[in-house]
């Protein structure tokens, strides 16, 4: 342990003890990451950095790729300073009819009755509330700079700002993802394969 708490690589590794996952660090600039399989599903935890002009910052993120049923996409983040006057000008914020959370979180997605059934679930919504900074959504992955990926797959996708290396953070992070995943698996969206 460090001098201001335990490193990344400490943390990260307990992490993949914790959920049977495997530390990997590679590469000239010891790119760090933790990889787990669970159910049928491999969980991708790294960083990387965004650059803008001067500056750069990094991100903590997870990702899990998946088979899409029916193409349904979600967004959600907690609301900022901006929020009210995107909310002015007609920005999407589905509302659940859970007022402590919709008054914290600005969610966007394909299909209002499916976000709504999605985020009923008090743990996912206990889960997302405990993360100080998220933005979880689904992605599709046809992105200029992503892979390309197979027809109908789609990825479940969360960034933080910062390397997060507090564990039970960390453990948070990926039974949110878990239970996002049997949800979306529930509700008809996720193929379990």
């Amino acid at each position: 342990m460090g001098i201001f708490g335990p490193s990344q690589r400490e943390t990260w590794q307990e992490l993949a003890e914790e959920i049977d996952g495997e530390y990997i660090e590679e590469g000239f600039w010891k790119s760090k990451k933790v990889v787990a399989k669970f159910e049928n599903w491999t969980f991708t935890l790294d960083t990387f950095v965004r650059s803008s002009g001067k500056t750069s910052t990094t991100y903590t993120r997870m990702r899990v790729p998946y088979k899409t049923k029916d193409e349904f996409k979600f967004k959600i983040y907690r609301k900022g300073l901006f929020s009210n006057i995107g909310k002015a000008l007609g920005m999407q914020d589905i509302e659940i009819g859970y007022p402590d959370f919709d008054d914290k979180f600005i969610i966007k997605g394909s299909n209002e009755a499916k976000i709504v059934d999605l985020f009923s679930n008090d743990k996912i919504r206990e889960l997302i509330n405990n993360q100080d900074r998220i933005l979880l959504e689904i992605r599709d992955n046809k992105g200029f700079f992503s892979p390309p990926a197979e027809e109908g797959e789609y990825e479940l996708y969360f960034e933080s700002i910062g390397v997060i290396k507090d564990i039970e953070r960390l453990k948070n992070l990926f039974m949110l993802m878990v239970l996002v995943l049997n949800r979306l698996t529930i509700i008809g969206s996720a193929k379990d394969e």
